[in-house]
């Protein structure tokens, strides 16, 4: 994932979770008052999902505003994903999963490394985002990773044959050489970091499906077609928590 994408990734969410996913409700008369997103207590305004799209769509071509499927296409991937996180958070509470600050500082220190110094900070002003709200963003993610690392860990399973088979099928018909020949270490970490990959994706997918299901997830369609031009409808719906420029 490129730095410019991990940043907008937990960028958008600042403004998101640290206020709208704590259970209260939204009333007034302000159509950007109106909820778009209700995962039992958790609910996402209009506001914030149009303030949180403002920032995504730095992950993508400048040109997107002019490309009306793509724009489209954009909107609905970031409502899913913000939804999905949703019913991750949730999940949290249910198995009582936690992040202790010692792990928020350790995670933003890995991230800030990559920025020469003061850019990091320097960045966030230019989205108005405070590093508070940055803080609390990466806390949800850390808490959404740890989620989803729990409940398929043992569902990742990469054996002996696994990693012969890929092997074959890629590197086996190559030519040798001397540098693949010292570091097959190198080459089955490599294996076994794509396999991992792969079969955590695809649990993933039928872990999400599955967990959705529990959930009663309700979508303002009024205020999603005001925002999209659109109806919305469920089979549109992706079943991946990322889906954009990875």
């Amino acid at each position: 994932m490129t730095k410019l994408f991990t940043l907008t990734i937990l960028l958008l969410g600042a403004m998101l979770l640290f206020g709208s996913f704590s259970g209260c409700m939204n009333s007034g008369s302000n159509p950007d008052d109106e909820n778009l997103i209700q995962v039992r207590d958790r609910v996402l305004t209009v506001l914030e999902f149009n303030q949180a799209f403002e920032i995504a769509k730095t992950a993508y071509p400048h040109n997107l505003r002019f490309e009306p499927d793509d724009f489209k296409n954009a909107q609905l991937r970031l409502l899913n994903q913000l939804m999905v996180e949703m019913i991750i958070l949730e999940r949290a509470e249910e198995l009582g999963l936690y992040i202790s600050d010692e792990e928020v500082k350790e995670a933003a220190a890995e991230i800030k490394k990559d920025y020469p110094e003061d850019t990091f900070e320097k960045t966030l002003l230019e989205f108005a985002v405070s590093y508070e709200s940055w803080e609390t963003r990466l806390k949800n993610r850390l808490l959404m990773e740890k989620v989803v690392d729990r409940e398929l860990k043992d569902q990742i399973v990469i054996n002996p044959e696994d990693i012969a088979e890929y092997y074959k099928k890629n590197f086996k018909t190559k030519e040798p050489d001397t540098d693949q020949t010292a570091n097959i270490k190198d080459i089955n970490e490599m294996i076994i970091k794509h396999l991992r990959r792969e079969k955590t994706e695809e649990a993933y997918k039928k872990w999400i499906k599955e967990i959705k299901q529990q959930y009663n997830i309700e979508i303002n369609s009024s205020q999603w077609e005001k925002i999209s031009g659109s109806h919305y409808r469920e089979e549109e719906n992706p079943e991946t928590l990322n889906t954009t420029n990875e």
